[in-house]
């Protein structure tokens, strides 16, 4: 079996003990490195000021070669927080009113792929297999490529891919198009971010889908297809039952006594329609004034980029628009909204989903929204709770029992809450044991063996 080569901008290095940091995605990957050997690299988040980096450092632990290197105050500013984070992420999240183009980023972007590149090359043997994640990767391939490697690789983008009119309102987007063509597979969230990138290949005339799955595009043939990431279904779900004898998920059940609990859990992001999500609550307690003080609605949202200036301003406004919310409808003795600005741990979360009888995932636009599949995984399968899902998040193609509703309608929203908090064991029962059979069979260790079947196939 061919060694795996994973390529990422930060890596999940194990604690000690071996221990792996929370998250569905890094279990699966260190899976597949255990079984076949390999090697993680990426960026160390660490930064050498003005100063060349250090050479690359590899930590083995078992069969997995951890590879990290530091990058320059300018790389991390032209790459991550410039190109990355303030062109390709706006955009592929259809946010053109936030993208901030620069010369000078675009080529930091590029350079730093070069960089890494140049940096993984030796440690590849010809057999290996390398699979490349997310925006911030895109062109290594083609850097690997110039650099004479004729290895299986692999790309897969998490976050969505826009259709061609948005994509081409980016200056370099024929760039990233060819940078794409470099890969062996690349794999998108849903066949919708597919159809997408299909449609940008010939609406720039620069490529076409000669069958279904199979691309040409820049003189190489690839192919292309659809892998809806997951969670570790089944070991979350005993994980959240296990987490009710927690004793922060004990006092959160104590303070809720009596009332219904609805939960959101994001990062901090301008994608996840945290604004308009608090207007559908307050929408709906006006619409409802029976349930002032029996419903609690719990948002946990940690900070994001705080050190970009966008994300500062949004972390003041969503704090300010909850404050103002339990000022005009709060009473003395119940405090609607409780936000929480800082992360919380996974085992805890897990808790949480299961006390709660709505999770309300509404992004504006997502790749896929794990938080949306562990909340169905951590129900109680005696009385689940109800799925209020965006239908523009990648779930809402697999989550049919979910209640999908469109976030920028903000009574359609507020409806969709008070459906959930009214609706029948039954139909919740119904409705949540399709959705658990679907991540059952279809959980992150599916996806991991699914993308690299294809990719070494």
């Amino acid at each position: 079996m061919s060694r795996l080569v994973i390529v990422s901008n930060r890596v999940p290095v194990p604690e000690k003990g071996g221990i792996v940091p929370a998250g569905g995605l890094a279990v699966a990957l260190k899976s597949a490195l255990e079984e076949r050997g390999g090697i993680w690299m990426g960026w160390s988040g660490r930064s050498s000021g003005d100063s060349e980096p250090e050479p690359l450092s590899v930590t083995q632990q078992g069969k997995i070669g951890y590879a990290l290197t530091d990058l320059t105050d300018k790389d991390v500013e032209e790459y991550y927080h410039g190109f990355a984070n303030r062109v390709l992420w706006p955009i592929c999240h259809y946010r053109l009113d936030l993208a901030e183009y620069g010369r000078k980023e675009m080529a930091g972007y590029f350079r730093v792929n070069r960089f890494f590149a140049h940096r993984l090359a030796p440690l590849i043997a010809p057999d290996d297999v390398i699979w490349v994640h997310d925006y911030h990767m895109i062109p290594l391939a083609a850097e690997l490529r110039q650099m004479g490697l004729k290895n299986k690789i692999g790309f897969f983008l998490h976050i969505p891919w826009p259709p061609a009119d948005v994509l081409f309102t980016m200056p370099v987007h024929e760039e990233i198009m060819r940078g794409l063509s470099h890969y062996d597979l690349v794999g998108f969230q849903t066949d919708h971010d597919l159809e997408n990138f299909a449609g940008c290949l010939r609406r720039e005339g620069i490529g076409d889908e000669i069958s279904p799955g199979n691309f040409s595009s820049h003189g190489r043939t690839f192919r292309g297809g659809a892998y809806s990431i997951s969670i570790e279904t089944l070991a979350f779900a005993e994980f959240a039952k296990k987490a009710s004898s927690n004793i922060m998920v004990r006092r959160a059940r104590q303070s809720v006594e009596g009332r219904q609990l609805i939960i959101g859990v994001d990062r901090l992001d301008y994608s996840k329609g945290l604004t308009q999500r608090i207007d559908a609550f307050e929408r709906f307690i006006l619409a409802n004034p029976a349930q002032q003080g029996r419903v609690t609605y719990l948002q946990i949202t940690p900070k994001s980029r705080s050190e970009v200036p966008e994300y500062e301003a949004m972390q003041r406004m969503v704090a300010e628009q909850a404050g103002q919310v339990n000022g005009a409808i709060g009473t003395v003795d119940w405090v609607p909204i409780r936000y929480i600005n800082r992360s919380i741990g996974r085992n805890v979360l897990a808790g949480l989903y299961r006390l709660a009888e709505v999770g309300l995932v509404t992004p504006l636009r997502d790749g896929m929204n794990l938080v949306a599949k562990e909340y169905v995984a951590a129900q109680d399968p005696e009385n689940p709770g109800v799925l209020v899902l965006s239908r523009f998040a990648g779930a809402a193609r697999e989550l049919r029992g979910a209640l999908l509703v469109n976030p920028y309608d903000v009574d359609g929203t507020a409806n969709a809450i008070a459906r959930a908090l009214s609706m029948p064991v039954e139909e919740r029962r119904q409705r949540w044991e399709g959705m658990m059979e679907h991540l059952l069979e279809h959980d992150v260790l599916r996806w991991c063996d699914d993308f690299l079947t294809d990719l070494t196939a």
